[in-house]
């Protein structure tokens, strides 16, 4: 059975109500309405139904790239073959976000490339397939940010912004000692966000490891005590996940992949 043409002027109402991709699969209903013998308000649900999901989905990859969330890094993209170990019980707990619903943080440790910031990163876009606002930042880019923005008088809505969101991921966490700069936004950080929302820290360092990367030592088991003991800890081992990211001549890397950019060194002569 051929899909009946659509009439410009049908063509042109659904355009007018901001509804024009509807058209794309407008043909294969009709036909499909026909063939179930569809009342008309069924068919009309269809519609719509086809209009509501295409916009969630809209929706929740305009937050995830807001997010700045690796497209490569879904829950269902994780390679589950991996030979990496983890507390599984944990990590559902951890998928169905009743730590979100809590205001409680997580903590995602473990050696170097066994897969932690994709496992933050995949709890990142279940968050935003569940409606949560998500920002995704490395601590070394987050205190960048907030150095910068204190240059050009913006600190307060830079803090702001990192305090407003749900959910916030913060890669590689402790890997430097902070300045006393850093070390004060770090501790506003945790503070403000105690309770009031969610963050999680991936890092190769235990939280007991964090205490010696503070600029003032008060401050940081303040923040810390307060971090870790409404935490949940998934310590992650095993081989380097990064070697099944390795592109091969059978799976190229995407055109989305990001290039990191060599730096060039010059010399004073």
């Amino acid at each position: 059975m051929t899909p009946d043409a659509i009439s410009p002027e049908l063509i042109a109402v659904f355009r007018r109500l901001k509804l024009g991709r509807l058209l794309d699969t407008l043909p294969e209903r009709l036909v499909l309405a026909r063939q179930q013998h569809m009342a008309h308000q069924d068919f009309l649900l269809l519609l719509l139904h086809d209009e509501v999901a295409r916009r969630d989905s809209a929706a929740v990859t305009l937050r995830a790239t807001q997010a700045h969330l690796d497209p490569a890094m879904t829950l269902e993209q994780w390679d589950a073959t991996a030979k990496v170990t983890y507390d599984r019980a944990l990590w559902n707990e951890l998928v169905a976000l009743r730590f979100l619903q809590a205001h409680a943080h997580v903590a995602i440790v473990g050696p170097v490339g066994v897969g932690k910031t994709f496992l933050a990163h995949a709890l990142g876009w279940l968050a935003c397939r569940h409606g949560h606002t998500v920002l995704a930042l490395t601590a070394d880019q987050m205190l960048k940010q907030l150095k910068h923005a204190r240059l050009d008088h913006t600190y307060e809505a830079a803090l702001r912004k990192l305090l407003a969101v749900d959910l916030l991921i913060v890669d590689d966490f402790g890997l430097d000692a902070l300045d006393p700069v850093e070390s004060r936004d770090t501790y506003e950080i945790l503070i403000e966000r105690h309770r009031a929302g969610s963050i999680i820290v991936t890092s190769n360092r235990g939280p007991d490891e964090w205490l010696a990367t503070f600029a003032d030592p008060l401050r940081a088991q303040s923040a810390i005590d307060r971090f870790v003991n409404n935490a949940y800890d998934l310590v992650v081992d095993g081989e380097s996940y990064r070697k099944r990211q390795k592109p091969t001549l059978d799976t190229p890397p995407s055109p989305d992949a990001k290039k990191t950019p060599r730096r060039t060194r010059t010399r004073n002569h």
